[in-house]
């Protein structure tokens, strides 16, 4: 009867989660559906910036021209859908959580769109621009022309904007990580050299191999695992407190059951 009893859990988890994989799809259907309308406005935006001034891209297949349409409307529904992404996760996962674990999951939800689009700002306007920069310059001093293919430009940008896009949600996740007592501050500075070194060496990869660009990318991100490793003390000291005044109200209540019996 047990077993039975597990197997039923079981097959309702596989129907729960089959449920919120097809909401999920949905969204970004038709978030796909609108990204197809925004996609032209977007493409002009994205190919008359400043750091792409001077630039003529060409069509080397007959496939480029959609194929670069189905990738912006593939990443403007992926910012739309990304919220609804997280919280259907939430839903899903939830009912095993305990209650801290429930409250500290859901505040932190809306913070997600938002720091998405941060990163996406800053990995567009700084990041993308200095890449940019870098390898022009050095097609220039080796005297080749420069001949651009649209496909080409465009996942040389998404390959440098998505990754340091989701490199923001960091202090998120650091702090819903010690809301539910998986990090702590203490851990997070004994781990330092190791995060420093990952967020290094993803400085040097997503940059062009000198040093200032280097920098110019790795400093914010060390900074945002110090402003993590600071909103996870915030999160710690809150913890302690409460679990001193929770601790202080279980002794006064047994002080007070004691002296009545």
């Amino acid at each position: 009867m047990t077993q039975q009893t597990e197997e039923m859990t079981i097959v309702e988890h596989l129907s729960e989660l089959r449920k919120r994989l097809i909401y999920v799809l949905s969204v970004f259907v038709l978030g796909l559906i609108v990204g197809f309308f925004v996609a032209d406005p977007v493409y002009e935006y994205l190919t008359k910036a400043e750091s792409v001034k001077g630039f003529v891209l060409h069509a080397f297949s007959f496939w480029d021209g959609i194929g670069i349409y189905m990738k912006i409307a593939g990443l403007f529904s992926l910012v739309v859908t990304l919220p609804f992404t997280v919280f259907q996760i939430w839903k899903f996962v939830s009912p095993g959580l305990r209650p801290i674990e429930r409250k500290a999951a859901l505040k932190y939800v809306p913070y997600v769109f938002l720091l998405f689009l941060i990163g996406l700002s800053f990995a567009y306007y700084v990041v993308f621009p200095m890449a940019l920069a870098f390898t022009t310059s050095i097609t220039e001093k080796m005297g080749l022309v420069e001949t651009y293919g649209m496909k080409q430009y465009f996942s040389f940008l998404f390959g440098i904007v998505l990754p340091v896009s989701l490199l923001f949600e960091l202090p998120l996740l650091i702090m819903f990580l010690t809301a539910i007592r998986i990090l702590n501050p203490t851990r997070l500075r004994k781990m330092r050299r190791v995060a420093y070194f990952i967020l290094i060496f993803i400085a040097v990869v997503v940059t062009p191999p000198d040093f200032i660009s280097d920098l110019l990318v790795m400093i914010p991100l060390l900074l945002l695992y110090e402003f993590s490793v600071f909103l996870s003390a915030f999160v710690y000291r809150k913890q302690l407190a409460a679990d001193e005044a929770s601790e202080s109200r279980y002794i006064q209540a047994s002080d007070e059951n004691s002296m009545n019996s």
